[in-house]
């Protein structure tokens, strides 16, 4: 390691600007005669307590407690030691360092290690310029030119050519006095395999500058254009003494005090796909270097920002190198997360198609990574069977052992429901549980059923305009019993299936969604047993009229016909929840059952019908209730009440539009797989977009809420 005199130390921290080293990650502003004050680059603060004083050249956070000099502060923003803090700082601000006596070995090396970041400089310089000006590059330029480039971004980031000839670099770095080996060192030139003859490695490329933070050239990507080159599309520098691919990532010199400032870098795949977000507006963009994530770079991604947001492409190649990615980065201190682009594109396809705006809008709707594992597997799971349901779930049951109990975890959970068509409850027990344990070759023991929630009989209450229902008998008695309320026996079959057995929707009766698997019970404790008039018509001891007498032995009266299926599961969930909202705001509401094709949108009779009764009249809902149909009667009321019960404002009623409008292209995406339609991107593109909207109409209302 070099060592270098107390004088030069010293004649570096004499010459560093503080206000400009500093301010290439926070925006300071004066707030005394040597003093500025801005937000903290070391922790997230939204209010002001960083500090620095210019003639002292000293800095400190007072809500972090960081603090020091200019050299700690590089130190600790860069990831260098003090040597390489002190050398960052004598390049930024022009100060020559002057050795102590050295090791005559350590010397040696770090000689050959200038002369070749030197000789890889001069190189970079060449390719530029053969770019810019050569007759032979014209199909280059009109390359780039064709993917969008901007000749001033390809500058910035020196993007070059290598000429076709074999000996373009050889030459030249021959006459300026570098030696073959120097040349195979810095990864410039390769022995043919006949003979040992040194050539380009390089050769009718272009060519993409691989740099560290400082923005010393260390190597080159260079991309394939000449149609009789068998080589690969991408050819990079084999790793030597300056070069390792796995250590560092693309642009980051470029990126870092963007991404600094932003808190998030962004991580694409191609070295084209890195610039055309640099040209987007997305300066905190930084590229893989056509390599898995390693280590090493996910340690140079924490020096950059806190958050890495994935732009991979959405292929599978691009899915798995996100698995990947999350599998290096677990266990540190970094948040992932993906922005969801579109199949087929890549993020330079999508800017250039789309646009740049198209393009930060997916990049502010970017999504925790645990949310893209999830849709990914429901979307490659075969849901259609109920085997297929079962090896979703338990694929997804690691993902969920690491998510904490939080909103997002049951978002995800509603999702998986939904998805599978199966009730919240029962999905969000098995996540939650232990792994199925196979059956054994040829039979054996099989899974245990769950165990589903019971429902128990609630109180029967007639909605205004609705006939009222025969009484129940009570059960025979068995013996004579003292003056009392006739109760009805409690229910202990299981719930009713899909769309059977609804009653009211729900004003009555626990939602089954709501109820304890264990113990049946509602979250507001067990129902209220259903009070049933006696023969005489009095309702027991409290009736007016005094005691009543016990019921006479007779035959009990005939059973009343048990209500008509009514609308349940995920989707009548989803239709239910809009329905309460538009109820609430008819005002609105109405109109946004209109924008969605009113009746048509919804798959159940009955709210068809509850829609065409909204969309018919005018004035409050509660005042068109049909005395003809009892159980549209019974569900208005029901939604009247629960109306009344929740906060409803236009962006919750748009939420709610947004999930049912999901909810169709779930459906219609299911139905067009089932026949093999060629419609399934076309619909998977439109959930994404919807799946966008509702996530930003989500966070409004979260933002409204606090």
């Amino acid at each position: 390691m070099a060592r270098y005199t107390a004088d030069s130390k010293e004649k570096v921290k004499d010459a560093v600007d503080m206000l400009a080293l500093v301010g290439q990650y926070s925006d300071l502003r004066k707030a005394g005669p040597v003093n500025y004050k801005g937000l903290c680059p070391f922790h997230d603060e939204r209010t002001p307590s960083f500090n620095v004083n210019v003639d002292e050249r000293f800095f400190k956070c007072f809500g972090c407690g960081e603090g020091g000099d200019a050299l700690s502060f590089v130190q600790k923003k860069e990831g260098l030691d003090f040597i390489g803090a002190l050398e960052y700082l004598a390049e930024r601000f022009g100060v020559e360092l002057e050795l102590e006596d050295e090791d005559p070995v350590a010397a040696r090396r770090r000689m050959q290690q200038a002369r070749l970041t030197e000789l890889l400089r001069r190189t970079a310089d060449f390719y530029v310029r053969n770019l810019w000006e050569s007759r032979e590059a014209a199909h280059a330029r009109a390359y780039l030119a064709e993917r969008g480039l901007d000749e001033q971004l390809l500058r910035e980031f020196r993007v070059g050519y290598a000429p076709r000839k074999w000996d373009a670099v050889l030459i030249p770095s021959r006459k300026a006095g570098y030696s073959e080996q120097e040349l195979l060192d810095a990864g410039l030139v390769i022995r043919s395999q006949q003979g040992g003859r040194p050539y380009d490695r390089f050769r009718a490329r272009i060519t993409f500058p691989l740099c560290d933070r400082r923005g010393h050239v260390m190597g080159f990507g260079a991309r394939r254009l000449a149609d009789d080159d068998k080589g690969p599309k991408y050819l990079n520098s084999n790793d030597g003494p300056v070069f390792s691919k796995g250590k560092n990532v693309y642009a980051s010199d470029i990126a870092r005090v963007h991404a600094t400032k932003a808190g998030t870098v962004i991580l694409a795949e191609g070295y084209t796909d890195v610039i055309a977000l640099h040209q987007a507006g997305l300066r905190n963009t930084v590229g893989l270097m056509g390599t898995s994530l390693t280590t090493d770079q996910v340690m140079e991604l924490a020096r950059l920002a806190p958050t890495v947001l994935l732009a991979l492409d959405a292929d599978s190649a691009g899915q798995e190198a996100m698995l990947r990615a999350a599998r290096v980065a677990a266990g540190r201190k970094l948040s992932l997360r993906v922005i969801p682009l579109p199949t087929g594109m890549d993020p330079a396809d999508l800017v250039q198609a789309q646009g740049p705006e198209k393009m930060r809008e997916l990049a502010a709707a970017s999504l925790p990574f645990v949310s893209f594992r999830v849709r990914r597997v429901l979307d490659t799971a075969d849901l259609t069977t109920a085997e297929g349901k079962d090896a979703a779930i338990d694929e997804l049951r690691p993902v969920f052992a690491d998510i904490p109990p939080s909103a997002l975890r049951e978002e995800l959970a509603r999702l998986v429901a939904d998805r599978t068509d199966l009730q919240p409850t029962l999905v969000a027990s098995w996540l939650a549980g232990p792994a199925r344990r196979a059956p054994a070759p040829g039979g054996g023991e099989r899974r245990a059923a769950p165990v589903l929630p019971q429902r128990r009989a609630t109180p029967v209450v007639a909605p205004p305009g609705a006939a009222p229902a025969p009484p129940r008998a009570a059960p025979a008695a068995q013996a004579p019993a003292a003056p009392a309320r006739t109760v009805a026996p409690a229910r202990t079959t299981p719930p009713p299936a899909d769309g059977e057995g609804w009653e009211g929707m729900d004003l009555l009766e626990p939602d089954p969604d709501t109820l304890d698997p264990g113990t049946g019970e509602g979250p507001f404790g067990p129902a209220a047993p259903a009070v049933l008039p006696s023969s005489s018509g009095s309702t027991g001891a409290g009736a007016p009229g005094g005691p009543a007498s016990p019921a006479p032995p007779a035959a009990a009266p005939p059973a009343p016909p048990p209500p008509a299926p009514a609308p349940s599961g995920p989707h009548a969930r989803t239709e239910r929840a809009l329905l309460i909202q538009v109820v609430a705001r008819p005002d609105i509401g109405r109109a946004a059952l209109r924008e969605i094709g009113g009746a048509d949108a919804f798959t159940s009779d009955l709210h068809r019908r509850v829609v065409t009764l909204l969309l018919s009249h005018d004035g409050p809902p509660s005042a068109h209730l049909p005395a003809d149909d009892p159980e549209l009667a019974s569900l208005m009321a029901g939604l009247v009440v629960r109306a009344g019960e929740q906060v409803s404002d236009a962006v919750t009623l748009e939420a709610e539009v947004l999930k049912l409008r999901l909810a169709m292209v779930e459906r219609q995406m299911k139905q067009a797989r089932a026949n093999g339609s060629s419609e399934v991107p076309a619909l998977a593109r439109e959930r994404q977009t919807l799946q966008q909207a509702y996530h930003a109409a989500m966070a409004k209302h979260m933002e409204s809420d606090a």
